[in-house]
């Protein structure tokens, strides 16, 4: 009967994939939404438990917390002092010893893993990773380490979208889209900002650009994840609805670009003494399990002079916008973002497990009060309180080193619960924005799309997207039966002259095996042994899809799937071929195109003679060409055996003085 169930489940979400955008990605969005959700919920009860066991119940000491989290402000005194740098090592040690033992990929912060996945290989990510980031950050975090708690969420909630990726066998567009929608979702629930942190996620993919395909669907989940968190945990805003004073004193963006360029120094600072101390880490001769505990044990020590650095830091920014910190010495305020820089550094670079999103707003926020402390008593038309110039420093000092401007400017305003800084906002981080330049704290980060493996067909040789994989798959030398011995697979695929091969259970497509996968057992079989996120690709699917998925996986052949079966496989020289035979095909189109030639957009319509007609058969005047169509506002490339449809909006070369009759033809309303 569960059989029944999951085979039923599984061909529910297969009718799925195949819908169209809109529908698609409302179903798919919503389900990873929910996962968000969920995850949030799941690490913030981990994140309590373990804050209580070790910095409390172990170091006794609470820190603040800020409105939505418990409205803890005043914080405790550090009754055993001593205690501190080995709590904190030793959730460091904890840290370590899951990560290298049991998920090395969950290292560092898990946002960058995300997003290289999503440019290179979307299906890659391992369940396993998950669940040691959760465990491994709630022990990193929970013991006093400097960290945020987005790269946990956004990790789980984007392995997810990687295993709908793998499991519904979705193009490796719509891969890329479900991992950044992923991103998006758990951090957008996390930090209870649902409309931020959808637009994050499409941003911080790019230094200059966005995916503007996975911006819907991230709303959709976005919203649905913060509804999941919020029902569990409430939805009042992290910082509570400040209730900032309104920008209405012209003089005041003197300040604000002041701060905008601090913060961008700053972040630049904070960019580069992250790397710099991953790279001097990696160095370092030692056991990696233990360099977390190390670096513990130092930002421990650096906690007991600056608590405000220990933890996450939101209570002391919440402390900070109320009052803005008066026992706190000047000097002291002025050092703490340099000190957050460090102990994250030391916290998430030796190796531990964390996010750099929050300490990045946190930094921020410093840099913020700092300015306000000194600005205050000798500058005119200064707010009186220093809850403004923090808000504004935590969007310039982190939206400017992550490159995500819009989706940081909209978190903050909905972590604070007001939109009244917006633009102040906009000068303090433009001005970073230049300061910063090229630095980013996301290494995986890339220019624009045209610099995206996944994107790069579609830039530079469009007319990929014009010929059906079918036409130029080819049948596959040797199939694997998925309970074949190894031993066995080994002597075939060495008699075939194969390195690779696919492996199938019954019909259904399983994996990919290597002929040098070793043999550790007499009984492994084909199925345990192969490579579940080795991409394929539909036998429906365009030669752009193709390229895209082997360029994004860095493999040279991918199997063609029908329904789950392997139809055959494609390798470059398919491609390749595919694309001169796609360029003779349209110099054949514009044999007919004379230079007097004319562009044009023509509605098919209800009564059309195209209408349910292929682009071959249809009735064309002599020298017209289609150029590309509209369909529900998506783009379709036409072949000759792409069927119109009524509605559809076609871009059509035709010769000059013939538009009239073509718009007969279409039954365009705008010839009536």
């Amino acid at each position: 009967m569960r059989q029944k169930q999951q085979g039923g489940a599984q061909r529910l979400l297969t009718i799925v994939r195949d819908w169209d955008y809109l529908r698609k990605w409302l179903v798919l969005g919503a389900l990873i939404g929910v996962v968000a959700g969920l995850a949030a919920i799941v690490f913030i009860f981990a994140l309590e438990y373990s804050s209580k066991l070790l910095l409390e119940g172990l170091g006794g000491y609470q820190p603040p917390l800020p409105v939505g989290e418990g409205n803890r402000l005043a914080a405790g005194e550090f009754t055993r002092p001593w205690a501190i740098p080995l709590v904190v090592g030793l959730g460091g040690l904890i840290s370590g010893i899951l990560v290298f033992r049991f998920a090395p990929e969950a290292e560092g912060h898990g946002t960058d893993a995300a997003i290289a996945a999503i440019h290179h290989n979307p299906r890659s990510m391992r369940g396993r990773v998950t669940i040691i980031k959760l465990l491994s950050s709630a022990a990193t975090i929970g013991s006093g380490g400097s960290a945020g708690r987005e790269g946990p969420t956004a990790q789980i909630s984007a392995g997810f979208g990687s295993l709908l990726a793998r499991r519904l066998d979705l193009s490796p567009q719509d891969a890329r889209i479900a991992v950044t929608v992923g991103v998006g979702a758990g951090i957008g629930a996390i930090f209870r900002a649902p409309l931020g942190g959808a637009v994050l996620g499409t941003e911080i993919l790019y230094r200059d650009d966005l995916e503007p395909d996975a911006l819907l669907p991230s709303l959709v989940a976005s919203i649905v994840g913060f509804s999941v968190f919020g029902a569990a945990e409430g939805f009042t805003p992290i910082f509570g609805t400040l209730g900032t004073p309104q920008f209405d004193h012209p003089v005041q963006l003197v300040y604000y670009a002041v701060l905008g360029i601090a913060a961008g120094l700053v972040a630049r600072l904070y960019a580069r003494g992250f790397y710099a101390t991953v790279s001097l880490t990696k160095r370092i001769r030692g056991s990696a399990m233990l360099k977390p505990a190390v670096a513990g044990v130092l930002v421990g020590l650096a906690g007991l002079a600056f608590p405000e650095s220990l933890a996450t830091g939101y209570g002391w920014l919440q402390r900070g916008m109320s009052d803005g910190l008066p026992d706190v010495a000047l000097w002291v305020i002025l050092l703490l973002p340099f000190v957050k820089i460090a102990t994250t550094s030391l916290s998430i670079g030796s190796g531990g497990s964390g996010g750099i999103f929050g300490p990045g707003m946190v930094i921020g926020g410093f840099v913020g009060l700092g300015v306000w402390r000194i600005l205050h008593d000798i500058a005119p038309g200064m707010p009186d309180v220093p809850a403004p110039f923090m808000v504004v420093g935590m969007i310039a000092c982190f939206g400017s080193v992550a490159h995500a401007p819009l989706g940081l400017m909209l978190m903050v305003a909905e972590m604070t619960g007001s939109l009244a800084l917006l633009p102040p906002a906009m000068i303090a981080i433009g001005l970073a924005t230049v300061v910063v330049r090229d630095d980013s704290i996301y290494e995986s980060q890339l220019r624009s799309r045209a610099d995206a493996p996944g994107h790069r067909a579609r830039f530079g040789l469009p007319l990929l997207g014009s010929t059906p994989v079918r036409e130029v798959m080819r049948p596959p030398h040797l199939v694997i039966p998925a309970e074949a011995p190894l031993s066995e697979v080994h002597s075939a695929m060495h008699a075939a002259h194969l390195t690779v091969a696919p492996v199938v259970d019954g019909h259904r497509f399983v994996g990919v095996l290597a002929s040098d996968e070793p043999d550790d057992s007499d009984t492994t079989t084909a199925e345990a042994a192969a490579d579940t996120s080795y991409p394929s690709v539909s036998s429906d699917a365009n030669l752009d899809s193709a390229l895209d998925a082997m360029v994004s996986a860095g493999v040279n052949w991918i199997p063609v799937l029908e329904r789950d079966r392997v139809a055959g496989v494609i390798a470059m020289t398919e491609v390749i071929g595919g694309y001169q035979t796609a360029l003779r095909r349209a110099l054949r189109l514009l044999t007919g195109v004379t230079g007097t030639a004319v562009l044009m957009e023509v509605a098919v319509g209800a009564d059309s003679p195209f209408a349910g007609m292929r682009v071959s058969r249809a009735p064309w005047p002599v020298g017209c060409v289609a150029v590309s169509i509209d369909r529900h506002s998506q783009l379709v490339a036409p072949t000759p055996d792409t069927e119109l449809r009524a509605g559809d909006v076609v871009v059509v070369v035709a010769p000059a003085g013939t538009e009239t009759e073509i718009r007969a033809l279409f039954g365009d309303a705008s010839t009536s």
